[in-house]
């Protein structure tokens, strides 16, 4: 992204950061940034498997925000990478809690795109009284319809991203396309696990744009990245998330009370507009704000400054409105 059009603040380093081991297979990379004394906030990646970057440190004003950002299990520099044994949301919803503990914060606000958003929910709903209010970004309900969409509906709009998604599964296979990755991604052939991986990241990455960036999507194919979002994303959609179907919705009463903004963008062919609309109309209290210019990515400029205000608000201790 073009520094000089970027509406996010300042580049930033942590103060401190660290490894925390939640269990016997997995340990996770944490840091904070900005003001130690601040307003804590915790930020939520994507994926499952995304991983934390330094552009997220900057959806925050750091002499205001006591920022929180963590690696989830198998991903970015939590190990071991791509692990997707004892990985499952009410895990990472322990290991947020986990985390607050450790750094001895009593309340935060949540921001979370995408997966960030779902598990933003999830923990919201099980944790109401540590959540301030909410900052969700492209909102992925992980629904049946939802995990559809990305393996089959995408094609309505990226044909040449799904057949390159398609092109490692035989033809006899694409029936059951999720099972058929699957196989691949879990087995013992590590090459044949990389591969797979490769071309579901690439795939994500070919679609999360309305204006193509060719760098970011070439990261997407990197061992780093692919090895998180492809194995770790088949996992849980393999496992409808490991929640009931529609539960983020059905649970809603318990953070109701809680503001929220949701920030969409219009032409996002990852997560459709239409779960950020559902979750709006559960969500009294929230303010939806459609981003006509966007795709599904956070650092498009209209998406990354509807995020940065929406930190703002809250940091001027207004409704959103």
């Amino acid at each position: 992204m073009d520094d000089s059009a970027c509406p996010l603040f300042p580049a930033l380093e942590p103060y401190r950061h660290g490894m925390l081991e939640v269990d016997a297979r997995h340990t996770l990379y944490w840091e904070e940034c900005g003001n130690p004394q601040g307003q804590p906030v915790l930020f939520l990646h994507g994926g499952p498997g995304g991983g934390v970057s330094p552009q997220h440190r900057r959806f925050f004003d750091p002499a205001h925000y006591r920022i929180v950002l963590f690696d989830q299990r198998g991903a970015g520099k939590s190990v071991p990478l791509g692990e997707w044994r004892d990985n499952t949301t009410p895990l990472l919803v322990a290991d947020i809690e986990a985390l607050r503990l450790m750094l001895g914060i009593e309340q935060w606000l949540v921001f979370g795109g995408s997966w960030g958003a779902t598990l933003a929910l999830a923990y919201g709903q099980a944790h109401p009284q540590r959540c301030l209010g909410f900052v969700l970004r492209g909102i992925f309900l992980c629904t049946r319809a939802e995990i559809d969409w990305f393996l089959h509906g995408m094609r309505q709009f990226f044909p040449e991203a799904h057949e390159a998604f398609l092109a490692p599964i035989p033809l006899e296979e694409r029936g059951e396309l999720l099972q058929a990755y699957g196989k691949r991604l879990f087995g013992d052939d590590q090459e044949i696990s990389l591969q797979a991986a490769r071309a579901w990241s690439r795939y994500e990455g070919s679609c999360l744009f309305l204006r193509p960036q060719e760098d970011a999507i070439a990261s997407f194919e990197s061992d780093a990245v692919a090895l998180g979002i492809g194995r770790l994303e088949a996992h849980y959609f393999l496992h409808g998330g490991f929640m009931e179907e529609d539960a983020l919705i059905r649970n809603m009463a318990r953070i109701a009370h809680l503001p929220a903004v949701i920030v969409q963008g219009r032409y996002d062919a990852v997560c459709p507009p239409v779960s950020a609309w559902c979750l709006h109309r559960a969500w009294p209290g929230s303010v939806l704000r459609l981003i006509a210019d966007a795709g599904h990515a956070a650092l498009e400029p209209g998406t990354a400054a509807a995020l940065v205000a929406a930190t703002e608000q809250f940091r001027l201790q207004q409704r959103f409105v």
